[in-house]
């Protein structure tokens, strides 16, 4: 019984079988970032730290939307 793979496995792997998993992930992931950045565009005179919401936003991989929407867009609220 063999416990791990080494790379010469690697090289038999077909990656064109996992795009079908791996696609809807990625057109989830930056629909949630082009319609955060939106919202953080059209708000952006309400919004507080727009610059720091926007390089959340992109370099927090899904978290960062996500961030934005549950906390950044109840920040123009309390002011």
């Amino acid at each position: 019984m063999q416990l791990h793979y080494g790379l010469d496995e690697l090289k038999n792997i077909d990656i064109m079988e996992f795009i079908p998993v791996i696609l809807p992930f990625i057109a989830i992931g930056s629909l949630l970032v082009l319609l955060a950045l939106l919202d953080l565009y059209r708000h952006r005179k309400t919004r507080q730290n727009v610059l720091l919401w926007t390089f959340v936003i992109l370099f927090v991989n899904t978290l960062g939307p996500i961030l934005y929407f549950v906390i950044g867009r109840k920040e123009s609220e309390r002011s």
